[in-house]
């Protein structure tokens, strides 16, 4: 079976604690701590992505770029990219598996986002300007 996003929607409305709403061509989750993912279908893939903070935040985007490249592979199922919004870039943390992934893959890969999200702004934060936290 390929997902679709209604059934991903019914999948991960299920998931105690987890808010779940179609936008357009996304479903957008929110955790208990109110975190949105968005979740997209793409082609063969389904793709999954958290906002982590501005690229204007960084103090120094070389260093953070290194240290990123350096300590994203200690984070199972999740990495960072640069993605553009309305014109500004944005580091998020995104996951990918495929669209004929069983159930529980599907809830295990937006779970462990939600987990490695935590740890990447925790991690990253002496990177960002005092005022950003």
């Amino acid at each position: 079976m390929t997902w679709q996003l209604p059934e991903l929607q019914s999948l991960l409305s299920a998931h105690d604690g987890w808010e779940v709403e179609a936008s357009d061509d996304t479903l957008i989750i929110k955790n208990e701590d109110q975190i949105e993912a968005y979740l997209a279908v793409a082609g063969e893939q389904i793709l999954v992505e958290v906002l982590l903070f501005a690229q204007q935040q960084v103090q120094d985007v070389s260093a953070l770029n290194e240290f990123v490249l350096r300590t994203h592979k200690m984070f199972p199922l999740s990495t960072i990219g640069l993605s553009d919004l309305d014109g500004e870039s944005y580091y998020v943390a995104f996951g990918s598996l495929s669209s004929q992934s069983k159930a529980e893959s599907v809830v295990i890969e937006v779970a462990t986002l939600y987990r490695n999200v935590e740890a990447f702004i925790e991690l990253y934060q002496d990177h960002l300007a005092e005022n950003a936290a």
